[in-house]
């Protein structure tokens, strides 16, 4: 592992722990505010007001979506419940993932091919989120793009506009080509561990903390 990658994992390990104490903190300071105080502020302001800039860019097949053995695709457990909360708090996100490059010339033709395909096999109760990431749906534009060649990330941070930038895959080797990047790299599903990286975290990443 290079020094770039060591850097990116090792960051999750430092904000998880900041996260902890932050949380500490604001349940004291949340105590200490008197109620009317709280009741006054428009609903949001004070996540508003505190909240920088994040992207959280996922794999998806076996991070957020699972393809059983009769091939009919659902949400991974606990995904459907992580994307809502980040959609709360207004953080962006994005998919990072392999389709054949024959599925059309651009991004969008690409990403219609690939929602079909998941659509038509789904068996989920809840329909995917696909609105969720509106056109942050990165795909190979030729078979040399494919993951884990860092093309797709290296596409992703030109048009993150300084935002501080996550991935969340099921893999190691995904995961360290994203840190040695500069991502926020986190390996989902991994056991005395949450299933994906805590909002709470994303929040202090995007202040640099």
């Amino acid at each position: 592992m290079n020094r770039s990658t060591s850097r990116g994992l090792f960051r999750v390990g430092l904000a998880l722990s900041a996260a902890v104490a932050s949380t500490a903190l604001g349940t004291a300071a949340s105590a200490a505010v008197p109620a009317a105080v709280s009741q006054d502020a428009p609903a949001g302001t004070r996540a508003d007001t505190a909240r920088g800039c994040a992207i959280v860019y996922f794999d998806l097949g076996e991070t957020l979506v699972h393809t059983a053995e009769d091939a009919g695709t659902s949400y991974m457990p606990g995904a459907a419940a992580y994307l809502r909360k980040l959609r709360e708090r207004n953080i962006e996100v994005g998919l990072i993932t392999n389709v054949p490059s024959s599925w059309g010339e651009t991004d969008a033709e690409r990403a219609a091919a690939l929602k079909k395909e998941v659509d038509k096999t789904w068996k989920g109760s809840t329909p995917f989120a696909w609105e969720d990431f509106g056109d942050r749906i990165l795909t190979p534009r030729t078979e040399a793009e494919r993951k884990p060649a860092p093309a797709l990330w290296e596409r992703a941070k030109e048009d993150a506009n300084g935002c501080r930038l996550v991935y969340e895959a099921e893999t190691a080797d995904e995961t360290e080509v994203a840190a040695s990047l500069g991502y926020v790299a986190y390996q989902v599903g991994q056991p005395s561990r949450p299933a994906y990286l805590p909002v709470r975290v994303i929040e202090h990443l995007a202040h640099g903390s």
